[in-house]
């Protein structure tokens, strides 16, 4: 680099001015770092742009993984809503068929003509136990009462005996209404009288 004095005349004063000039032949390791620069340049920038455009393409698939999810989770709601509803709507299916053969023995006992109480009373008794049967299949039992403690998971107290003695105090004397389970669920309390 070399410098060059120039003498310039403003409004009658003369000033002097000195000017760089650069020749090319005078540096050419400036010229190679400023290539060199220029190179560096364009491959940082071209590792810009690859970096870019992965962070780019991972967000796009994150994306789409969750419009995926998205979805899918929102058919998964819709199908266990419908699930849902027909198990409300036909949950009794089983309950239903199981207690069909007894309303047929019903009608078979009804349509008979016979006059016989005793083949009456029998087949009547056949029924019931066949009903009681059907109940157990489906997980409904009866809440035992007989000479039981009285319990207030199982039982209702509707009337207190006195006199009784000792031995059936808080014992169940009589059972009114008999009291269900179903899967070990009271679903019906026994009513029942207590010794006092």
């Amino acid at each position: 680099m070399r410098k060059e004095k120039k003498n310039i005349n403003v409004e009658g004063e003369e000033l002097e001015q000195y000017s760089e000039k650069t020749a090319r032949n005078e540096e050419p390791e400036q010229s190679e770092k400023n290539a060199g620069a220029e190179t560096e340049a364009d491959e940082t920038a071209e590792q810009e742009a690859d970096t870019e455009a992965a962070i780019q393409k991972e967000a796009e698939e994150w994306k789409d993984k969750y419009i995926r999810l998205a979805a899918e989770f929102d058919n998964y709601k819709k199908r266990t809503l419908k699930e849902k509803s027909e198990l409300i709507l036909n949950g009794s299916e089983k309950t239903v068929t199981a207690v069909l053969p007894v309303l047929d023995d019903f009608e078979r006992a009804i349509a008979d003509k016979t006059e016989d109480p005793q083949a009456i009373r029998k087949g009547f008794e056949l029924i019931f136990k066949k009903f009681v049967k059907v109940l157990e299949t489906l997980g409904v039992k009866r809440i035992e009462t007989d000479d039981a403690d009285f319990n207030v998971d199982y039982h209702e107290a509707i009337a207190m005996v006195p006199g009784m003695g000792d031995e059936k105090k808080g014992k169940v004397i009589d059972c009114v209404q008999t009291g269900y389970t179903l899967n070990d669920k009271v679903i019906r309390h026994a009513k029942v009288a207590v010794g006092q």
